[in-house]
């Protein structure tokens, strides 16, 4: 059974929907506030996030940014359920990177159609990853399965993918970013940039890679060996590990 976290200070709302889900199979916790939410995410991570934006203390948008910050929290599919209808609002939620955006009032066939479009999305993208980790290199010379993970993938490139890519050295920073997940938000904070320049960045790549949208991108870097240079902390645990 699939889990979704409904983070919304409307009771109404909060019944109406919970009832509606729970109806189609799904299970619900809600809470009330951003702070909830990040607790009770951190506790019990669920499939699938659906938040207001404005809501007292922490709002929506403060949420889903905080969220977004913590590795359990990068791909996790995120809805904002609002009753702001202007661009600007819906430009910044996507900054932050909600996945999706629906506006007060609406059908509840709609959210349902939104949440099932974005699991299925989600789920796909994992079946991807988890094939491309698995599959046996070509050029195994043995021609036997390993079921030693790090045997089975290709080696990790170095990070310089300008040299091998058609990329700038500000576009290869950027790829290197959203290939670990990140959103427009973090990597603005990260590299010193606006998000409309990691945007640009990123629909220079696209382009160039001939690819159309991020999880197309993950994927291209999973087949073409490319890996997220490891973290100091990574790396001792790596060597723990070995």
């Amino acid at each position: 059974m699939k889990k979704i976290l409904l983070v919304d200070d409307d009771k109404t709302l909060q019944t109406v929907l919970t009832r509606y889900l729970e109806k189609r199979g799904y299970s619900v916790r809600v809470v009330t506030s951003g702070v909830q939410g990040l607790k009770l995410f951190s506790q019990d991570p669920p499939d699938l996030v659906v938040s207001d934006i404005m809501m007292p203390g922490m709002d929506g948008l403060e949420f889903c940014r905080r969220l977004r910050a913590t590795r359990p929290g990068q791909l996790v599919p995120f809805i904002f359920l609002t009753a702001k209808k202007d661009l600007e609002d819906r430009i910044q939620g996507h900054y932050i990177g909600a996945d999706d955006y629906i506006t007060k009032p609406f059908e509840p066939l709609e959210l349902l159609a939104k949440i099932e479009a974005q699991l299925e999305r989600s789920r796909r993208i994992h079946s991807e990853m988890v094939r491309l980790m698995q599959k046996v290199p070509e050029d195994n010379d043995s021609g036997e399965y390993s079921d030693n993970l790090s045997d089975s993938v290709a080696p990790a490139k170095e990070p310089e993918p300008e040299e091998d890519l058609p990329l700038t050295p500000a576009e290869a920073r950027v790829f290197w970013e959203v290939i670990q997940g990140l959103t427009n938000k973090q990597i603005s904070q990260r590299l010193f940039i606006s998000p409309r320049t990691v945007q640009t960045h990123l629909s220079n790549i696209l382009t160039k890679l001939n690819l159309e949208n991020r999880s197309q991108l993950v994927r291209f870097a999973f087949e073409h060996g490319y890996r997220p240079p490891q973290t100091q902390e990574e790396q001792r645990a790596a060597e723990a590990r070995g």
